[in-house]
């Protein structure tokens, strides 16, 4: 078992400078500033691309944290790079909170404040304090915070509304992308302020902060995961009324070890061994969504049965970190034996093992997915940096 997972420590770990070995080499913009905003499967750049606040505040995060486990100077200045182009570009010094996109030249572009792409921020800000150790960049992060606290936290019924225009005024779309649902309340963006709170919490061990994390933690287990399945509901009215069935396997997984990490940064045992088992149910019911070839599939919608068995690039990633996580915690070698398929899959279909990086993934049928990004507005470096950079840790303790 020992040397498994040595094994499985290196192959991350030299996964892990691949990856950002590719963002290093290809993304940087020589002319106007920053990181490029679309690249395609075959390495050839869109120069005119917009750019996305998710996507810069992920490569910001990637470097930060990669930089944080192994303290590499080309790993600083990418997020030095990445810090610089959110702070000047996208960060509103006016109302504060960051615009979704900007034009290739750095100018606002879409302006409207989504709470998810300001949580990210936050999220990159702080791994990268932890990283350089300049206090500008905690109070940014804590500007940042307080914005997203003041705007968006629904006072009367508890959660985060889900976006707003410029000058935090209330907008008629509110999605994140055309997949998703129009309503003012979802799992994904909750998932990741949680995300972005905990983060803080490390470098800013405040007292209102800790609560808003506990807050959150009884959001999730009281409105977002489905007591009766263990699955995550996706999108709500302000009331907190469920408005989707769907199944999102690789949000399941995710939220099953993010959960558990915010009460461990909390340090409360209480909350720990709740969520130890939640993790381990979660984990259980997103088995349902496993493929034969080892990959987990994308949805499924249980009213109308219909199936999504496409296998993402970051489902994967997400599920390797889950799986592994709920075999630490019930000691259970099925959870185990999943993890090892996963990354089996991964290296053989889902790494680009030509062009470098990980594709965005694979049909049903098992021909890569036609149309999609090497990198873009939601094509980033965090799902597979992180996966790899929280594997190693976990195997190296």
């Amino acid at each position: 078992m020992t040397t498994d997972l040595e094994k499985y420590a290196a192959e991350l770990d030299t996964e892990l400078k691949n990856i950002l070995d590719y963002w290093i080499t290809h993304t940087p913009d020589a002319v106007n500033g920053g990181f490029y905003g679309k690249i395609d499967n075959d390495n050839q750049v869109s120069p005119d691309a917009p750019k996305g606040s998710v996507l810069n505040a992920r490569i910001l995060w990637s470097f930060a944290a990669a930089c944080n486990l192994n303290p590499e100077q080309r790993y600083l200045d990418m997020a030095d790079r990445g810090y610089q182009y959110i702070a000047r570009h996208f960060v509103d010094n006016n109302y504060g909170g960051v615009y979704w996109t900007v034009d290739a030249q750095g100018n606002p572009l879409d302006t409207k404040k989504q709470i998810y792409a300001i949580a990210f921020t936050i999220y990159a800000f702080s791994e990268y304090f932890m990283a350089c150790g300049q206090d500008v960049v905690k109070d940014h992060a804590v500007d940042l915070y307080r914005d997203l606290v003041k705007y968006s936290h629904d006072t009367e019924r508890g959660g985060y509304y889900e976006a707003f225009s410029c000058d935090w005024q209330p907008i008629a779309d509110l999605r994140l992308s055309d997949k998703d649902a129009n309503e003012k309340k979802t799992m994904n963006t909750h998932l990741h302020v949680l995300e972005a709170f905990t983060n803080l919490y490390r470098i800013w061990p405040d007292e209102e902060l800790r609560q808003r994390i506990l807050d959150l933690l009884v959001d999730f287990t009281t409105h977002i995961v489905d007591p009766e399945t263990s699955n995550l509901k996706l999108f709500f009215d302000e009331d907190w009324n469920s408005k989707s069935p769907v199944i999102s396997y690789g949000h399941d997984i995710e939220a099953a070890w993010l959960l558990l990490e915010a009460a461990e940064v909390l340090e409360d045992e209480v909350w720990i061994d709740k969520l130890k088992t939640l993790a381990v149910k979660m984990a259980g019911v997103t088995v349902q969504g496993l493929d034969a070839d080892g990959a987990l599939c994308y949805e499924r919608d249980p009213l109308s049965g219909h199936f999504n068995q496409e296998k993402h690039w970051w489902v994967q990633a997400e599920a390797m970190v889950g799986f592994y996580n709920a075999w630490q915690i019930s000691g259970d070698l099925k959870f185990l034996s999943i993890f090892e398929g996963l990354w089996s899959f991964t290296k053989r279909d889902i790494i680009d093992h030509k062009n470098g990086e990980w594709y965005w993934g694979i049909q049903k049928n098992g021909n890569l997915m036609p149309g999609e990004d090497k990198v873009g507005l939601w094509k980033c470096p965090y799902h597979n940096s992180r996966a790899c950079i929280e594997l190693i840790k976990r195997m190296n303790t």
